[in-house]
């Protein structure tokens, strides 16, 4: 049977969520949950015979659009699906205004999106390192600023430097995500937000500072939060070399790398003050 494609709904996201473990590509459950609810999302299926074989999920950032999860179960691939849903994730997004289109590629399917005219923009690093004791969150010499938890009137500073940085309207994801567990901020001796995590519920961690210096507190203290039992990621574009280069002398590693392609209006962004993503589905 031919699948259809059609908008994932709530009911959706579990079984399309199991359908992507199956083909072994980790858990989606709380992602699509969450995209299956957002008005700021455009989740699609594919369905054959009653059956989940495949996935897309478009997300609405103001002018900017991100096209992610793009999954097709191994026994339907090699018919066209992946495009097929590609292209519906695309057409809404365009549908919604969004002039550029932004998604991180797999090696496989790297040449499907470049056949549909995305082109490759940078590279995204994925980097991990160990937890570190706590250690009673000493300040940095000579540091300025101070690291707390998220509140509430954070909120404008923190979605206005998120904008600047990366180009997109992000507010909603923060207004969904950000709160005094999930979120911490560095604050700045006036009172101005330099720099954020937001975690996601599913684990990934939106990361912006314009200074490195900054980003890399917000990186340690988030390490000592971890504690030595656990890893911590970051995710740093390749115009990033100066922190690639600290990170790796504080015994950061390499765990991943992906290219990440465009298609339409130039986006003006600061990919050197991003250090994380929520996802490559929503950037």
């Amino acid at each position: 049977m031919i699948p259809t494609i059609r908008p994932m709904t709530p009911a959706d996201a579990d079984p399309a969520a199991e359908a992507v473990l199956a083909g072994n590509w980790g858990d989606r459950t709380l992602f699509f949950r969450f995209a299956a609810a957002s008005d700021a999302c455009r989740p699609f299926v594919a369905e054959a015979d009653g059956a989940i074989v495949g996935t897309g999920v478009g997300a609405i950032h103001g002018p900017i659009g991100w096209v992610g999860a793009i999954f097709v179960a191994p026994e339907a691939r090699r018919r066209g699906l992946g495009a097929a849903l590609t292209t519906a994730v695309v057409e809404t997004l365009e549908a919604a205004g969004c002039r550029t289109l932004v998604l991180v590629a797999t090696e496989l399917g790297r040449p499907m999106y470049e056949r549909m005219g995305f082109e490759m923009q940078t590279t995204y690093r994925t980097i991990e390192a160990p937890g570190l004791a706590y250690d009673g969150a000493r300040p940095v010499d000579g540091a300025s600023g101070t690291i707390g938890a998220f509140r509430t009137d954070d909120l404008d500073a923190l979605a206005g430097l998120d904008a600047v940085v990366t180009g997109e309207d992000r507010r909603h994801l923060f207004a969904a995500f950000a709160s005094p567990e999930s979120a911490r901020c560095l604050v700045g001796d006036d009172g101005g937000v330099r720099g954020f995590v937001v975690r996601a519920p599913w684990g990934g961690g939106a990361t912006i500072a314009p200074d490195p210096d900054d980003a890399i507190r917000i990186l340690e203290a988030r390490r000592r939060a971890a504690g030595p039992e656990r890893r911590v990621r970051a995710g740093l574009l390749a115009e990033n070399r100066e922190g690639l280069r600290h990170l790796g002398s504080l015994g950061w590693t390499d765990a991943w790398a992906a290219p990440r392609l465009v298609r339409g209006a130039p986006l003006d962004w600061h990919p050197e003050a991003i250090w994380g993503q929520f996802n490559h589905a929503l950037g």
